[in-house]
């Protein structure tokens, strides 16, 4: 297979593929006389697991983990679900985070009148001032 046809295969981009390849995540292909990389199903299967575990928000070296673990026979699925509740812990604190900033941006958002006037207590409060007063800052 050659770089588009697996491209149209994963989902990903050619571009990505060269990046992950040069970034050492998946297994390099082989190299034809004439220079273009050649893949088989098992570069596919590295790029699959790559891309689905990009979208469930595994970092790039976490992915590289991934791959090398998929490409060790010997590997224990323990490590692998260890690995996957301690993202899932990583983002429930990130949604914890998110509900946070977002509880915060709509009190700002309910302290400011939203009218014609300058005075803007959200600005005010970003800007972590009190208030201004007659143009003069407080």
């Amino acid at each position: 297979m050659n770089i588009s046809d697996v491209a149209k295969t994963t989902g990903l981009t050619s571009k990505a593929i060269r990046f992950y390849e040069e970034k050492g995540i998946v297994t390099p292909p082989l190299r034809s006389e004439n220079g273009y990389r050649s893949y088989n199903p098992h570069h596919v299967e590295e790029l699959n697991l790559l891309r689905q575990a990009r979208q469930v928000g595994f970092t790039l070296d976490e992915c590289r983990e991934l791959v090398t673990l998929f490409n060790d026979p010997a590997r224990h699925s323990a490590d692998v679900k260890a690995r996957t509740l301690q993202k899932a812990d990583e983002i429930a604190v990130h949604i914890e985070e998110l509900h946070a900033m977002r509880a915060r941006l709509l009190a700002l958002a309910e302290a400011c009148p939203g009218d014609d006037g300058a005075e803007c207590p959200i600005i005010n409060n970003l800007a972590g001032c009190c208030h201004h007063s007659e143009g003069k800052r407080g």
